[in-house]
């Protein structure tokens, strides 16, 4: 058990080892960055920019106005938006009246959309006003009782049974009535997974994971951000686990600005870059890959940005090295999921980076590497199985969902799922997901081995590896491939390349290439996708 927090000796002494939490709910976390920094920018959108005291005037409103309209403690709110100041208020706002907030991604079809509000049992929902028509074909078959639009564009176009948020604001009586909040019991966030098996599954994260996961960044980067003067690029969707902490939650507990985009458009960013000269950037590997491939990113004067948090997805090491050089900004890749708030791991800027590792854990995070069969036996320093993760960010469970929970949450530990490897100084590389495990001729391949290969290539912009089902091998590996812009290269020569960097039973023996690959919402490849695509063809 030593093992599991040997990480510690690489803190300075400025990072605890393990954080002091108050015993916060997350609007007091709002509150307390609101008295010691109101008339700091808090939002930036589009030119338009709002201090944390007008702010805290919004979310005041918007907690009103819910209660006006019966919304107690424990109730639902669903908030199915793209990054907007909006956003922002009815998250707050809903904490705030008590309200648990279900995160509803704006891409979701009406099935899955259904499936969510059905199964968290909300009752209110605030929606950008061009999914309208998508949340009223579902509303029937739901206990929807309140739906609030919200609109980009200067004219509304919501129909009148309806509230517009600015409607809704107006319903407030100047009043918020008290709510007895409990941040340890309480859960603030149906956090969704993505059923990539099966039902999808509600995270219940409460008022103290999401705080500690707060405090847990902040005290991770103290010497590297300061309090009250960062701006952070927030282009991470807030529906995310990863955007609505490491963009929302962290900036505002350091009361610091997010400079917001509803999506990410490279032209887009670069242009708000260059205009806002953001501090920080989270991001995944694809939009760093955008920016790297842009001919002219350098004129945009993106050596502003200090800091990359990358995560969602592994970072390629050739990618990680080529951003670096062309931008002078540091990626610093780390690991989180929707059980843990999300984030569990970073590379740390005050010790060793080890590019291709999610770095160290953060503090009051305890880990170790168990056998992948029983996941009862811890395996030895270099070697692989899962990683199990143990800190004050470790959701309740899943919402309606006791067996799941059983299997996932065991002795207060956190089962992840991600087959890993952990060196001798606690650094940790995620390999792969269990499910995405390839085997072939009774060899485990872990997919990411050979996109490592695959993005060293010159020649490829984007790479994934699939395994698809062979007669003789059981499994055999597949390659889909993007390659850059006015370059050409066979699948032969391809394959002949990976011959000389991996071992014979790795390499693709189909390889695929494509003008795009799906992608998330968020930018994360979707394996899945192609998976399921290929045996449909098969």
């Amino acid at each position: 058990m030593e093992n599991v927090k040997k990480w510690f000796s690489k803190y300075p002494d400025s990072v605890p080892n393990e954080v002091d939490l108050p015993l916060m709910s997350v609007p007091e976390m709002l509150q307390k960055t609101v008295k010691s920094y109101g008339n700091h920018e808090a939002i930036s959108f589009y030119g338009k920019t709002f201090t944390y005291n007008e702010l805290a005037k919004m979310v005041f409103a918007f907690t009103s106005s819910l209660q006006q309209s019966n919304v107690q403690k424990g109730d639902r709110v669903a908030i199915m938006l793209p990054n907007c100041p909006q956003y922002v208020v009815s998250y707050y706002g809903a904490l705030s009246a008590g309200a648990i907030v279900t995160q509803i991604n704006p891409m979701l079809v009406e099935r899955e959309l259904e499936y969510i509000l059905n199964d968290s049992g909300t009752e209110t929902i605030i929606v950008l006003d061009a999914l309208y028509p998508k949340v009223k074909s579902v509303q029937l078959k739901t206990n929807l009782k309140n739906i609030i639009t919200v609109s980009l564009q200067p004219t509304e176009t919501t129909q009148a049974e309806d509230y517009t948020f600015e409607n809704f604001l107006a319903k407030q009586n100047g009043q918020v009535l008290p709510i007895d909040i409990d941040p340890e019991h309480d859960v603030a966030v149906l956090q969704y997974t993505g059923g990539t098996t099966g039902r999808s599954k509600g995270a219940m994260l409460t008022h103290r994971n999401i705080v500690a996961n707060a405090i847990q960044s902040g005290e991770f980067f103290k010497d590297e951000i300061q309090l009250g003067k960062e701006k952070c690029l927030t282009v991470i969707p807030l529906f995310h686990v990863f955007g609505m902490s490491s963009c929302m939650n962290l900036t505002i507990l350091c009361g610091n600005s997010m400079i917001m985009l509803p999506r990410f458009d490279l032209e887009e960013v670069l242009q708000t870059i260059k205009r806002e000269q953001p501090s920080i950037f989270p991001g995944v590997p694809t939009m760093y890959v955008a920016i790297t491939n842009h001919p002219n990113a350098e004129a945009y004067n993106i050596n502003s940005i200090r800091i990359c948090n990358s995560g969602s997805a592994p970072m390629p090491v050739e990618l990680l090295n080529e951003f670096e050089r062309k931008t002078g900004a540091k990626i610093l890749e780390g690991y989180g999921l929707s059980e843990a708030s999300p984030v569990t791991h970073c590379n740390p800027v005050f010790a060793n980076r080890k590019p291709g590792t999610v770095g160290l854990g953060l503090p009051s995070t305890a880990y170790k590497i168990v056998d992948i069969a029983t996941g009862t036996m811890e395996v030895p320093v270099g070697e692989l199985g899962e990683i199990i993760v143990n800190g004050p960010q470790v959701m309740k469970g899943y919402w309606n969902m006791p067996e799941e929970t059983a299997v996932t949450l065991r002795d207060g530990w956190l089962f992840t799922g991600d087959i890993a490897r952990m060196d001798e100084e606690g650094y940790v590389s995620i390999v792969d997901r269990k499910k995405d495990l390839i085997i072939a001729s009774g060899y485990n391949i872990y997919p990411r081995d050979i996109e490592e290969v695959l993005y060293e290539h010159p020649y490829v912009q984007e790479a994934v590896v699939i395994g698809v089902p062979d007669q003789y091998r059981g499994e055999t590996v597949k390659a889909f491939i993007v390659i850059k812009s006015g370059k050409t290269i066979t699948a032969e020569e391809m394959i002949a390349y990976c011959r000389t960097n991996l071992a014979s039973y790795k390499v693709p023996t189909v390889v695929e290439f494509r003008n795009e690959l799906p992608k998330t919402n968020v930018g994360k490849i979707l394996r899945r996708a192609l998976r399921e695509e290929t045996l449909k063809g098969s």
